[in-house]
């Protein structure tokens, strides 16, 4: 998701005044919006060029996530008038796309995120959007109040139709706002559609007539709130992922709850009662929908034991031995549990990823006595998380695939599996994403919850923590260490030198063959698209020349990948020591990995050549 590259204050000289006096008084023209319009017109009357050249120094680029940016005026930022231009721009492509579209329609929901100051919110630009599409006589699926991300794409697949819209920034500071568009196969665009959209914007900026009267959707036969059935529908659909009924009206486990301030709360209720689990305890000062996100610096779980310390508190005092906690548009989960040690375990997105995955086909298998069905069955997770549902896939006889990093590579993928015939369990990413039910090709954090409360529940009644288990999957699987971490640079060409040396390391176009005392055994490079693995040498995965991506293989079971992050400036790496089944001294393991990670910081990022900031701990 790509925010506005917003230019050099003052830069460019005279074009780039004339092309900011163009801007501005196009947006003096077409703001409709009184707080947006008098921000503008105030930083016009004040000479304040380098507010003004932030306004509107570039547009919000629209990619495959389609936009996220911070609520304000002007064309780089979230706000009335830019959410009217995209969605005209989106509707034009979608016309010409479909041309049952009219008989079709689209689904649009939102979450809680709002912006005083410039009178932004997510509701608002829903209901814009939606005016954008009934004008064009397309109907419009307008959910009547806040949903989960999941639903979008839900609602997509589940009634037929031609692409989805949904209005947040997940787990972005308070003053971001989003916009994330599905297919109609009901996972995220992918390319070319994001620059077929972005060129479609650009040819439609001018509002339409009716563009700014929201009135208009008031009572019109073309819209429909599909608030009800859909709520009924998915967690109907999520029945069939229940394995455990008898054990879950028994168990003593006792859970917390937290959607951070954002929309999760009453569908992760109606998910632990659809399983006939008691619902979980809700955090109090977290469980109703707060823009201003209150109690946590950042409103994502994935910081881990910050953002849960009114959960352990509660925990704590109800005894709940589990902490379930989803991101503000409650698309991901993150999970502790207490250890007898008295300490909380918040476990990372590749450890949780292991025990969802084994979940999964332990009860997929208990369902399925016939093995000649194993051929057919499938995970996903993508290519920067953990290794561990290959290592799975290769004793159990199913199939391991890795993606892109991304949901909408392993939407995309699933999606054709699904279309073939086969059955994908599972799919997962580091960045605490899941997919436990295709019926959402994208991933979840509502059915991850009640999931992962079940799985809790059925490993009691063995006598055995989440943490024990994931020890026996390690032990029976082999070790999977992983540590990640990244370094900040904001100067592109740097970043592009750091990469042009790994390519050009022993002399020119040869890659490193080794990291320090680490033999390297293999070399995956998806920005020019070279594999050594491969007989050809080509990558089998989709190349990107935009963004930075190598991946090593280690001589000693490692791997390791450098990229830069789409969204922010930093180039990150994701490093795992995977050792085979019986190795099973994970202190030393975990020694090995931080060895060979303080070579890859030292060789391949040089941190003081290329004055990089590391992570702040």
């Amino acid at each position: 998701m790509v925010a506005a590259a917003t230019a050099a204050p003052g830069g460019g000289g005279a074009g780039m005044d004339t092309r900011l006096d163009q801007e501005t008084a196009r947006w003096l023209q077409w703001d409709k919006n009184p707080l947006t319009l008098q921000a503008v017109k105030q930083l016009i009357a004040e000479g304040n060029k380098e507010e003004l050249q932030k306004c509107f120094g570039a547009r919000m680029e629209f990619g495959t996530a389609g936009l996220r940016a911070a609520m304000g005026a002007g064309i780089s930022h979230m706000n009335d008038l830019t959410i009217i231009q995209t969605t005209q721009g989106f509707c034009r492509y979608l016309e010409k796309q479909f041309s049952d579209l009219k008989q079709r329609g689209v689904v649009i929901s939102f979450d809680a995120r709002a912006h005083p100051a410039s009178g932004g919110s997510s509701r608002r630009f829903a209901r814009l959007a939606a005016t954008t599409f009934i004008s064009q006589g397309i109907p419009v699926y307008l959910f009547s109040d806040i949903t989960p991300t999941p639903f979008v794409p839900y609602t997509v697949s589940h009634l037929k139709l031609c692409a989805g819209i949904m209005v947040t920034a997940s787990h972005n500071p308070k003053e971001d706002n989003g916009y994330k568009v599905y297919w109609d196969n009901g996972a995220q665009i992918i390319s070319p559609h994001d620059r077929e959209i972005s060129q479609a914007i650009e040819e439609n900026l001018e509002p339409w007539s009716q563009a700014w009267d929201d009135s208009l959707i008031n009572g019109s036969p073309l819209l429909h709130d599909p608030s009800a059935s859909i709520n009924k529908d998915y967690f109907e659909d999520l029945k069939k992922y229940c394995f455990h009924r008898g054990v879950n009206r028994e168990t003593k486990v006792r859970f917390v709850h937290t959607s951070v301030h954002g929309v999760g709360h009453n569908f992760v209720q109606s998910a632990f009662r659809t399983f006939d689990l008691v619902p979980p305890e809700a955090v109090p000062e977290q469980k109703d929908p707060d823009p201003e996100f209150p109690t946590v610096k950042y409103p994502n779980p994935e910081e881990g034991k910050g953002v849960l310390t009114l959960s352990f508190a509660l925990a704590d005092k109800t005894k709940a031995k589990i902490i379930l906690a989803n991101d503000p548009d409650a698309d991901r989960l993150a999970v502790a549990e207490k250890q007898d040690s008295g300490e909380w375990r918040v476990f990372s997105g590749n450890e949780l990823g292991a025990l969802l995955g084994w979940w999964l086909f332990t009860s997929w298998k208990e369902k399925n006595q016939d093995h000649s069905t194993l051929k057919d069955v499938y995970m996903l997770s993508s290519t920067v998380s953990s290794k561990i549902l290959r290592a799975i896939a290769l004793k159990e006889g199913f199939h391991f695939e890795e993606t892109l990093t991304g949901f909408k590579w392993m939407g995309n993928r699933a999606k054709q599996l699904i279309d073939q015939g086969k059955n994908v369990l599972f799919a997962f990413e580091e960045a605490i994403g899941y997919m436990c039910c295709p019926f959402v090709l994208d991933k979840d954090g509502i059915s991850a919850a009640v999931i992962s409360a079940e799985l809790a529940s059925f490993l009691a009644t063995k006598n055995l923590s989440l943490s024990q288990q994931l020890k026996a999957i390690y032990v029976e699987y082999g070790y999977h260490i992983t540590k990640a971490s990244y370094f900040i640079c904001h100067d592109p060409d740097t970043i592009k030198k750091l990469f042009e040396n790994l390519r050009n390391y022993d002399g020119k176009n040869n890659y490193p063959k080794t990291c320090g005392k680490f033999a390297i055994s293999g070399i995956r490079d998806l920005t020019t698209g070279y594999d050594d693995s491969q007989p050809d040498k080509k990558a089998v995965l989709p190349t990107s020349k935009s963004s930075q991506m190598i991946t090593f293989t280690f001589a000693n079971g490692g791997v390791a990948t450098m990229r830069t992050s789409g969204t922010e400036p930093k180039i990150k790496y994701y490093s795992e020591l995977c050792a085979p089944p019986g190795n099973s001294d994970p202190e030393q393991l975990k020694k090995e990995l931080n060895e060979l990670v303080s070579a890859i910081e030292e060789y391949f990022f040089q941190p003081q050549k290329y004055n990089l900031q590391p992570k702040a701990e």
